[in-house]
């Protein structure tokens, strides 16, 4: 029973290295608005925040799949989605333009929601008691793919044509790599038995940290669902808009021969984030981290206009830092509020609000970036707004652990 666990795990790890690829967007963003959107930041951002917004449906059809079928179904239908996506998307032009939101964003983030929640779900539920830890690890993977693949889209690039010319062949090769990770991983992926306690044994007893398995219908009736759907969504923000611009930001403050480095140091420490922030949500408790999380996302958010150097690719990497504690936290605090058993669907529902950040913070980002041009300190508002947004995201918090402290003050 342990060894179809770790290799579910295992496989879980591959799969959301690969799911990586997501957060190296940055790496075609100025390529991409050249060639395709004639200068138009926004318009080429809107493709990254589609995928990311998409994770929520994508999620919540994972979920069904897993529960009609199996969890290996969904990963394999995940993946030859997301694949179909990239390789779509690497002949669109600039005469077709908005096939690139229908096929990298739409197509690519379905595919991605489908793999993404339905992996952890299977992780979370062979160990339970850590669901922190696990959650974290296995995210991470997603977010040291950043770290992997940045160098290798770069390498592609380069070796098709150089920016602006070189990123639809590299869709392609992105392809062939999600169709051959993604459904290799699913056979895999398989859920323990009912009522497993990770003891090699079968218990009818529920763990003590899960009140009650809610529906998805049950869970959208409690106030709970929504005050933390909006929390991801204010949250996230100012981290998705330093993902999405790392690399431009860095080459806006002088550092453009360097400025890979951004994308690299907000993979890793994406990645690293997710796994210490796991950690530590095991020990005080989910709701007292996201806290910690929000409030220094909020400080950093204010700083950017004030790093200067290469002391940028230091405030990069902490903004991943605490933006991949976020990711770690909300499946974990999903599932100890509504319990493991629809796991997958119920956190496509809460990813709702994580896409909903991600369309807002893109547009807000490419539209400062745009008046920004190469005086990067133009686009100082839209990180004022993901400032004040996570102190908004802190009362709802706060809100959420008054209205029902004995469900919550544990966690």
């Amino acid at each position: 029973m342990k060894n179809h666990g770790l290799c579910a795990v295992l496989a879980a790890i591959s799969i959301q290295l690969t799911l990586g690829i997501a957060y190296i967007w940055s790496v075609f963003q100025t390529g991409i608005a050249n060639s395709i959107f004639d200068g138009n930041h926004a318009a080429a951002g809107l493709a990254f925040s589609l995928l990311i917004s998409m994770l929520g449906a994508g999620g919540i059809i994972g979920g069904k799949l897993a529960a009609k079928y199996s969890t290996r179904t969904a990963v394999f239908i995940g993946g030859i989605i997301i694949s179909a996506g990239f390789l779509l998307a690497s002949y669109v032009t600039s005469n077709n333009s908005w096939m690139l939101w229908f096929t990298y964003g739409i197509m690519g983030g379905i595919g991605m929601g489908v793999t993404y929640s339905t992996t952890i779900a299977c992780a979370q539920k062979w160990y339970p008691h850590k669901k922190g830890l696990v959650t974290g690890v296995i995210v991470s993977a997603l977010g040291f793919g950043g770290v992997v693949f940045t160098p290798v889209a770069e390498g592609l690039i380069s070796a098709f044509g150089g920016s602006g010319v070189g990123e639809p062949k590299t869709f392609m090769v992105l392809s062939g790599i999600f169709l051959v990770i993604c459904t290799a991983g699913s056979f895999f992926m398989k859920n323990p038995p009912d009522g497993y306690t990770a003891g090699n044994t079968v218990s009818n007893a529920p763990s003590a940290k899960i009140i009650k398995n809610y529906s998805t219908m049950e869970m959208l009736k409690t106030p709970r669902f929504y005050l933390i759907t909006v929390t991801f969504l204010l949250g996230c923000m100012g981290g998705l808009m330093v993902i999405g611009f790392a690399k431009p930001i860095a080459a806006a403050k002088g550092l453009e021969a360097t400025a890979t480095i951004g994308v690299l140091a907000i993979s890793m420490f994406n990645s690293i984030g997710r796994i210490f922030w796991g950690m530590v949500s095991d020990k005080v408790g989910r709701l007292n981290t996201i806290v910690i999380l929000l409030i220094g996302t909020a400080a950093l958010s204010l700083l950017v206009n004030s790093v200067n150097g290469y002391l940028i690719y230091v405030f990069i990497a902490f903004v991943g830092f605490f933006y991949g504690g976020l990711l770690s936290n909300f499946p974990a605090l999903t599932a100890d509020l509504f319990g493991p058993k629809h796991m997958a669907t119920n956190y496509g529902f809460v990813l709702v609000g994580f896409g909903g950040g991600a369309i807002i913070s893109s547009q807000i980002a490419g539209y400062y970036k745009n008046i920004a041009a190469d005086n990067i300190d133009l686009m100082f508002p839209a990180f004022i707004i993901a400032s004040v947004c996570a102190a908004l995201g802190i009362a709802m918090v706060l809100v959420l652990k008054v209205m029902d402290k004995s469900t919550v003050n544990r966690l």
